[in-house]
Formats: structure tokens, C-alpha cells, sequence
């Protein structure tokens, strides 16, 4: 199965990806993780995403379009994948559906989360994430014992562009450049729209619900 899951920052989007990779025994790829790890390892694309995440901005296409098809050429994505984080702008939808399509690789489906604004904002704004392994917390739900994390003991840190000044920058990226790509694919048919409140276990079986 070929997925991409699309919705707003906060939405969960990172979480039900990783639980339904791990069911379907398909690699979820993280742009993300990419891009925070070509960040920490100090290349000039590494700077250069930095400096966008930081300000809550987009990652320039021709960036995000050639790490992720360099992703999609390797030989674990070839029995499928779920997309997490890219396309984020129409022109990057584009380009993945030319790159799909050359390579006889067509989406199966893309899942919408969706969540009101609020509830986002407040999502984003109490998110911390472990500095060792990567697992995320919401500090008014779960922060871990005395801030650490209870997977590894790692400290959880609050990310750059998780900080309240950046979340609002967030959002009104994500309406003005990400929004359109629902009606892109839902002009193709391939949308697949989940409500994203609620418990996680209850979007995650709205999520496979839809996909059967």
C-alpha cells in the first residue's frame, strides 16, 4: 500500500503514520526526520533546512522533492510506504505524481487528519519531544517522570518550532500553502477525509476503517 497522510501541524499525523507503517509492514517515511537530521549533521542543506524550520516556514520544493525521491528509489519502499510530511505544497504534489507515475509506483490512497484550530495550537504548544529517541509527549497528558522520557530516560526538550511564537507562523503557512493539496487529490479521488479528535486508538481505527 502507497499512502500519504496529509492535515495541519499537531494533528497526530506522525503518530497514526508510524502505527499504521508498523501494521502494514511498510516503511513510514518522515520528512521530518530528514530534515532534523540533516540539521543536526551541519551539511549546507542541513543549515538550510534549519534556518526554515526555525521560522516555521516551508522547506524550498526542490529540497524536499530531492530527498524524498531518493527515499522512494530505495529498495524497502518499493513494496510500499506511507508519506509523512511531503507533498506540502501543490508543486510538490506534482512532482511526486510525475515521480510515482514514471515509476509505475501510484497511490493508493491519502488519509486527511482533521482537528480545529484551537485545538491544534494547544496540541503544539504543550508538545515535547525526546532528545534521544525521538518519542513525543503532551506535557499536560504524559511528561514522564521529572521530564524524562519512559522509553529511554532521555530529556524531553521542547522543539523551535513547537514555541508559542512560532505556532501561529505554523498555521498560516500550513493554510496557505499545504490546505489546497486537499482538493488536489480529492480531485483525483484519492482522499480520504478522518476526523482527528478524540483518542488515538479511536483515530487509528477510524483511519484503517477508511482504508479497507
Amino acid at each position: 500500500m502507497r499512502l500519504v497522510m496529509l492535515g495541519p501541524p499537531g494533528a497526530g499525523k506522525g503518530t497514526q503514520a508510524k502505527r499504521l507503517a508498523e501494521r502494514r509492514r511498510i516503511p513510514h517515511i518522515s520528512t521530518g526526520d530528514i530534515l532534523r537530521a540533516a540539521a543536526a549533521a551541519g551539511t549546507k542543506l542541513g543549515k538550510e533546512a534549519r534556518r526554515y524550520m526555525h521560522d516555521g516556514g516551508l522547506v524550498p520544493d526542490a529540497v524536499m522533492i530531492g530527498l524524498v525521491q531518493e527515499r522512494l528509489r530505495q529498495p524497502d519502499a518499493h513494496g510500499g510506504f506511507i508519506l509523512d510530511g511531503f507533498p506540502r505544497t501543490v508543486a510538490q504534489a506534482e512532482a511526486l505524481d510525475g515521480f510515482l507515475a514514471a515509476n509505475g509506483m501510484p497511490l493508493d490512497a491519502v488519509v486527511q487528519i482533521a482537528v480545529p484550530r484551537d485545538e491544534l495550537v494547544g496540541r503544539l504548544a504543550g508538545r515535547r519531544t525526546c532528545g534521544t529517541c525521538g518519542t513525543m509527549y503532551q506535557v499536560a497528558v504524559s511528561q514522564g517522570p521529572n521530564g524524562r522520557c519512559d522509553a529511554c530516560g532521555g530529556p524531553l526538550l521542547q522543539r523551535d518550532d513547537d514555541r508559542e511564537e512560532t505556532v501561529a507562523r505554523r498555521m498560516s503557512v500550513y493554510e496557505r500553502e499545504t490546505a489546497p493539496l486537499v482538493g488536489h487529490y480529492r480531485d483525483k479521488g484519492l482522499l480520504r477525509e478522518v476526523k482527528g479528535t478524540g483518542s488515538r486508538d479511536e483515530v487509528f481505527q477510524r483511519i484503517t476503517g477508511e482504508l479497507r
